[in-house]
């Protein structure tokens, strides 16, 4: 497709800006430019990236035409593409983005002859992009066209057999089946407590690490971590409930509990709630190393799924709270992006910062290319 667009503009103006879009300007580069800047400079064309500028000076044909790269993460995102002039546009991954981003960058396209170039992997049916777009094609005129997995080029057959293996559910019929399709029922319906849930292993572990999700007045959870092979144990847990308990704990107490569940070994790092601002500091000034979570919910609940299934991440039968929330997890049914019930979630959500703190190590994830078509 970004090869497809660059033709495109190339080819039709001349003296023109255009708009490349992501869900953030990195996400774009890394998602979108990192290979296809060196396939446009393969085919022939010239291309200046200026980052400071977040701009693209393209030559091709005897025509040069400018590519301005926005972010469009929150709402406020859409004043940053407004006063633009364009002559085309491609939003990549344009269901992650705000509608009202979407929106504004199409209407910057006020050039004659201008197009609007739009990907994303499917999400719920109640979602804008689907209701307005997908289902308006033909009123819009839109030319709409749906993939599955198989139709990647670029996955080989034993990697398309992991991921029919690693998705379930939801997850599967988007990923897999390119099915826009509503999120419903447990968030991890395929977890199994008596086949999933062994006894802590036996034997020295590699490393330690604690995930936090910190809370006063709502429950606040704990887990240790620890690493055998390429498998992460979560052996032991502390959960405090303050409104069962009836007293509020104060960040050093809290603190004191986090030693305790430590029990003495060498805990590489913690990853604790971003918004834990006060909490962390204390942590810091005892000694351990602290990572901000990323909160990003959507992504986290699909890379939790996802390491739980290839049992990278294993939870032991002691682990009894975050046992307990892992069979009374829900999606919330209604609204028109996933998100799961706000109850029942605080081992969920200290989980879900630890699997995107292993996975941002790792790497890895789903891969996209193009085919060269012959005549």
């Amino acid at each position: 497709m970004g090869v497809s667009f660059f033709l495109w503009a190339q080819n039709q103006f001349d003296g023109c800006q255009f708009g490349l879009c992501g869900k953030t300007i990195s996400s774009l580069r890394r998602n979108l430019l990192t290979e296809l800047l060196a396939y446009l400079r393969g085919i022939g064309m010239t291309v200046r990236e200026k980052r400071s500028e977040n701009l693209l000076i393209v030559q091709f044909g005897g025509h040069e035409n400018r590519f301005l790269l926005f972010g469009g993460k929150d709402e406020s995102s859409a004043a940053l593409i407004q006063g633009s002039t364009l002559a085309g546009v491609l939003l990549d991954e344009a269901a992650l983005m705000p509608r009202s981003f979407v929106e504004q960058a199409c209407a910057r396209c006020s050039v004659p002859g201008s197009r609007l170039w739009l990907n994303c992997n499917p999400e719920g049916p109640q979602h804008w992009l689907y209701r307005e777009w997908i289902l308006k094609a033909r009123e819009r005129r839109t030319l709409y066209l749906h993939f599955t997995m198989e139709d990647n080029p670029a996955l080989s057959r034993q990697i398309k057999a992991r991921y029919r293996n690693a998705y379930t559910g939801v997850f599967y019929r988007r990923f897999v089946l390119g099915e826009w399709t509503a999120a419903q029922g447990l968030v991890y319906d395929f977890f199994d407590r008596a086949r999933d849930a062994p006894e802590p292993p036996e034997g020295p572990f590699e490393e330690w690490r604690i995930s936090v999700d910190y809370g006063t007045a709502n429950p606040a959870s704990f887990g240790l971590w620890g690493k055998q092979g390429t498998t992460w144990y979560r052996t032991e847990e502390y959960y405090y409930d303050s409104r069962k308990a009836g007293r509020q704990k104060t960040d050093a107490e809290y603190a004191d509990d986090l030693q305790v569940l430590a029990g003495g070994r060498s805990i590489r790092k913690v990853i604790v709630d971003p918004s834990a601002a006060s909490f962390i500091e204390v942590l810091r000034r005892a000694g351990f190393e602290v990572v901000r979570a990323n909160n990003d919910v959507a992504d986290g609940i699909r890379v939790t799924a996802d390491l739980l299934r290839q049992r990278r991440l294993v939870l032991c039968q002691n682990c009894e709270d975050c046992l307990r929330e892992m069979e009374l997890y829900c999606w919330e049914e209604r609204g028109d992006r996933d998100a799961p019930r706000k109850e029942h979630d605080h081992a969920m959500d200290e989980m879900r910062y630890f699997a995107m703190d292993v996975a941002g190590e790792s790497g890895g994830g789903f891969a996209a290319t193009w085919v060269e078509r012959r005549t």
